[in-house]
Order: C-alpha cells, then structure tokens, then sequence
C-alpha cells in the first residue's frame, strides 16, 4: 500500500505537493479547532455550574470577581451581565449585556473554522488545475508520436493526470467532513451560552434576592447599619428588577 500510495504521488506530477500542503494545513487547522472547542465545553460547563451556585446564593461580587478571573467565555458573558448589575440596572439592560458577551465570545469559538471549506475547495480546484495542464502536456506529447503508439500514449497520460484531480478529492472529502462536524460542535456551545444566559437572567430576576435584607430587619438588625455588599447588591438588584 505504501509503495502505491507513493507511484500515486509520483505520476501525479508537481500539482501533488500544493494539494499535498492545503491537506496539512487543513489538518492543522481541524485538529487545533477540535482541542479548543472541546477544552471550551469542559470548561463553559464547570464555570457556569460554580456561577450558577454563587447567584443562587446572592454571592454577587464573588460571582463576578470569579468570572473575570476565569477568562473562559461563559465567565465572560455572565460577567457582562454582572456589571450591569453591580451598576443598579434593570433586567432588560443585563440582557443586553450578555448579548453583548456573547458576541464578544462568538468570533473567537467560530475562529478559523471558516478555513477548511475554503482549503477544500482549494484542493478541488488544484486537483482539477493540475488534471487539465497534464491533459494538454499528454496531447502535445502524443502528436508527435508515432501512430501505432499514440493510443497507448495517450491512456497512460491521461491515467498520470487524473492522479491530482483523485487527491484533490481525497483531500478535499475530509476537510468537508471535519467542517461539518466543527460547526455543528460551536453551534452546541453557542445554545448552551444562549440557554445558562436565561437561566442566569431568571435567577437575576427572582424576587427571593430581597429576602436576606428581610432576614436581617426581622432578626432585630438596626436599619440604619451599613449592609454588607453581597446583600446590599442582592437588595437593590429586587428593587431594580421589581
């Protein structure tokens, strides 16, 4: 098999090696998208279970020194959302801050993947470049040759131009593949960002964020006391979002 695979590439002629250089780099390329987006699942999914736990528990300026700290891209969306609030906003301006977030987020999951389409045209159409020239060198060729040969010549040399328009396939089939296979992969993580977004904004917005100011008032606690921060955002969060 090795020896046929290199024949294949020798009688292919010189247009072997750019299609030879666009499977490399298209292979470089799917395998570092692969790693990223996988690495930004696991970690997408770790902060917002931590995050989802700090708000639950009215831990607002913990949650957000956690998520600019983080720096993974579900951090830096319910970051956005998190200022907002810090700055006595309403629900609606917090969602637009996440939307915001996530848009800052996008460019880079969706970064480069764009690239194996166009490497695999590229192939395709090298495939086929190379096909055509060593279509018009055999022809050339044949016409000078003697007649009793010119049919024999003539099969072999279309047989040797073919080769590159057969690795231009073969190399361009699996990048197609991976392509699909890589933006079904960021769509999933774009509806999760979509999906904890809601479910950050139904815990922003939950009418329990008054109850630990309550708590304190009915435990005796003077109400002239300066409130701690976590509680004093959580309090003033209820009565924006009322």
């Amino acid at each position: 098999m090795i020896d046929t695979a290199v024949r294949f590439f020798q009688e292919g002629g010189f247009f072997m090696f750019p299609i030879a250089i666009v499977l490399i780099v298209g292979l470089i390329v799917a395998i570092e998208r692969y790693v990223y987006l996988s690495a930004q699942k696991i970690t997408n999914r770790r902060d917002f279970n931590r995050l989802h736990q700090m708000i639950s528990k009215r831990d607002f300026k913990g949650a957000l020194n956690y998520a600019q700290e983080s720096g993974s891209g579900m951090s830096t969306m319910i970051a956005f959302g998190l200022q907002r609030l810090a700055r006595r906003q309403g629900r609606e301006d917090i969602e637009y801050a996440m939307e915001e977030g996530l848009l800052d987020v996008m460019p880079r999951l969706e970064k480069r993947t764009q690239y194996l389409a166009t490497l695999a045209n590229i192939a395709t159409l090298l495939g086929l470049l190379g096909t055509i020239i060593g279509l018009i060198a055999a022809f050339t060729a044949v016409a000078a040759a003697d007649p009793a040969q010119k049919a024999s010549l003539l099969s072999q040399s279309i047989s040797v131009a073919m080769n590159t328009t057969a690795f231009g396939l073969m190399s361009a089939i699996p990048m197609l593949l991976i392509h699909s296979i890589l933006q079904t992969k960021t769509n999933e993580i774009v509806d999760s960002f979509e999906m904890a977004g809601i479910k950050v904004l139904n815990l922003l917005s939950d009418g329990s964020g008054a109850r630990p100011g309550a708590q304190s008032q009915a435990q005796g606690a003077p109400s002239s006391a300066p409130a701690a921060p976590a509680g004093a955002l959580a309090g003033t969060n209820a009565s924006t979002l009322a």
